[in-house]
């Protein structure tokens, strides 16, 4: 059985993309404009402006709450 792709082959390019500039280390995050460092928050970035973009990709997820 083949299960269909959760992100489209745009949406990929768009992750590595990201991913590359953060290598070159001109990736730069939100209002602030500080250089980015961490590999989740450039996958992050990738997957936001793709979304931007109107690739598929999934909604974010929900945040869990905690019970008290």
């Amino acid at each position: 059985m083949i299960m269909a792709r959760r992100y489209s082959k745009q949406a990929s390019s768009d992750v590595e993309r990201a991913m590359k500039k953060r290598k070159a280390g001109t990736l730069k995050s939100g209002r602030s404009g500080r250089k980015v460092r961490s590999r989740k928050q450039a996958i992050a970035i990738g997957l936001s402006e793709a979304r931007a973009k109107g690739r598929k990709v999934p909604k974010k997820a929900a945040k869990k709450r905690k019970s008290a």
